[in-house]
């Protein structure tokens, strides 16, 4: 019989059967799509092109997972990009950003000497904060708060479990002396109070606004935005701190090279196997059925799914306990992302900075901030807040192709929008309708700054949050399966009393985004879940 079934091949349930496989146990990995990666992905977009369908940059992916599963061994292979974000504006000017502290002095200076002067202290202060906290990631929360009795069993064991991890944390908070109220403030205030405390040009908050927005169904003026803040500073993929790069090959090389390390440690991975319910038997989980009835049978079971899939729609009513059962449905999926993947014919030529030649030049090479203003957020938030998509835009625009020339033919590119925000749900219309107009608003936007933009269009793929959901099984089309407000971080993820990737079903757990650390490419949530089962 198998020791674990791990059900989807996204890349924390590959990540956990890699470590549970190194430990000696029997696992095998159910994916119901025809590949593994889950949301990172590389797949052709046309004939000759292929994009990071959705996840499309790195940096969070933590060292040790890198280290420990080998990943370079199995071509994983990050591509720095320098300088990182190009911002143009209306007025012509453009700011140019990255890891080149004279360049980011130089470039800051055009709108203001004050924060050219200040963005260095504000990377050391965020980094510091970032250094301390990372620890936590890779470990269980502790419970903070006195639970019921009721809510959850806990014996002696968990309980000295549970104080060690509230001493680290403790120590954690306390190693950052002076900083630690801001560092509070960081955890759980708005993004927009911080940056206009540190910055005075609307130029330099609004691009830095973006790292706070990034998924979030919230303006940079909400609370629990300013936590996102720090994954800026956070990650060392590639041996930089807060470098973000791409993945050569695409977002798919860096998850097909953990399923290769899972099956060399010797786990197996099935594609093409959608789970359509978890079997209970005696009040255990014991195995899966798949959607044509074939049973499985294993000691656990883990599931990489959203909380809502894996409680609502996998497991039958009676199954869990009905406190918890309620929490689950509590949980917020807001989103107002659509990715949209292009393949164009030349690079977009920008008014704030003339391309020289057909080479990519600095402006092309990381994020592209289109609508980087802090006016311009909150206008584009509020027309979403009504149910509405934003009239103008909030855009992320990266071009791969740019560093990695394995994506498409010479001379083309391969192009992709991260797009906010667009409802899930919209009022009085639907995505069917709305689907291919907004994806041609993005890109008139874009035209705006890039003229050659649109006419360089050749192939597009536009995937709103319904589609996003139905791909990648991202319940809502939230990205981080699931919102990451204060009330869905650390100790209440996935639920309050339960971020240990337990449940109350004995034999099944939980190791994807919807628990601790929660979204980002990071590897800590299979990685923490493969140590709760283990330490079982």
């Amino acid at each position: 019989m198998l020791d674990t079934l791990i059900i989807g091949g996204g890349h924390n349930g590959l990540v956990c059967a890699a470590y549970l496989a190194r430990a000696g146990q029997n696992v095998l990995v159910l994916e119901r799509r025809g590949l593994v990666g889950g949301a990172a992905v590389t797949e052709e977009l046309a004939p000759g092109y292929r994009c990071s369908t959705a996840s499309y940059v790195i940096s969070l992916l933590l060292p040790e997972v890198e280290r420990e599963l080998r990943l370079h061994e199995h071509g994983y292979k990050v591509l720095p990009r320098s300088p990182s974000s190009f911002t143009p504006f209306e007025d012509g000017r453009s700011l140019l950003m990255g890891p080149d502290a004279a360049l980011n002095h130089r470039e800051i200076s055009k709108f203001s000497k004050r924060d050219a002067e200040a963005y260095p202290r504000y990377e050391a202060w965020l980094s510091r904060i970032a250094e301390t906290l990372e620890p936590t990631l890779m470990q269980t929360p502790p419970e903070l708060l006195p639970m019921p009795g009721s809510w959850r069993r806990r014996g002696l064991a968990h309980k000295l479990r549970n104080l060690l991890r509230g001493r680290s944390v403790l120590k954690a908070f306390e190693s950052l002396g002076e900083d630690l109220p801001e560092a509070i403030e960081v955890l759980t205030g708005p993004a927009t109070p911080i940056l206009d405390r540190w910055f005075e040009s609307d130029e330099l908050k609004g691009t830095l606004a973006t790292d706070a927005i990034i998924g979030t169904f919230a303006p940079p003026s909400a609370p629990g935005t300013a936590y996102v803040l720090l994954h800026h500073v956070m990650g060392m993929a590639g041996g930089a701190r807060g470098v973000w790069g791409y993945v050569e090959g695409g977002m798919g090389a860096l998850t097909n090279a953990m399923a290769a390390s899972a099956q060399r440690f010797g786990a197996q991975i099935r594609c093409d196997a959608p789970v359509a319910r978890i079997l209970v038997r005696e009040g255990r989980a014991v195995g899966v059925q798949l959607a044509d009835g074939e049973v499985i049978e294993a000691r656990r079971v883990v599931s990489n799914a959203t909380a809502a899939v894996t409680f609502g729609q996998l497991l039958s009513d009676g199954d869990l306990p009905a406190p918890f059962a309620a929490a689950v449905k509590r949980i917020d999926y807001a989103s107002a992302s659509v990715k949209i993947n292009l393949a164009v014919s030349e690079l977009p030529d920008f008014i704030a900075r003339p391309n020289e030649g057909s080479a990519p030049g600095p402006q092309h090479r990381g994020t592209i901030h289109i609508g980087a203003t802090p006016e311009y957020i909150e206008r584009a938030y509020e027309d979403a807040r009504r149910g509405g998509l934003s009239e103008r835009p909030v855009i992320e625009m990266t071009i791969p192709s740019s560093v990695d020339t394995t994506l498409a033919p010479a001379g083309h590119h391969i192009v992709g929008l991260f797009v906010q925000y667009a409802p899930y749900a919209l009022k009085g219309t639907s995505w069917d309708e709305q689907r291919e107009r907004f994806a041609d608003r993005c890109v008139a936007e874009i035209t705006r700054y890039a003229p050659n933009f649109e006419r360089s269009i050749l192939h597009r793929q536009v995937l709103a949050p319904p589609d996003l959901e139905a791909r990648f099984g991202l319940t809502g089309g939230n990205i981080f399966q699931g919102a990451m407000p204060l009330h869905q971080l650390f100790t209440f993820r996935p639920v309050p009393g339960w971020s240990d990737y337990r449940t109350p079903l004995p034999g099944l757990y939980l190791c994807g985004a919807a628990t601790h650390p929660g979204g980002g490419v990071m590897g800590a949530c299979g990685r923490n879940a493969a140590q709760a089962i283990l330490q079982d």
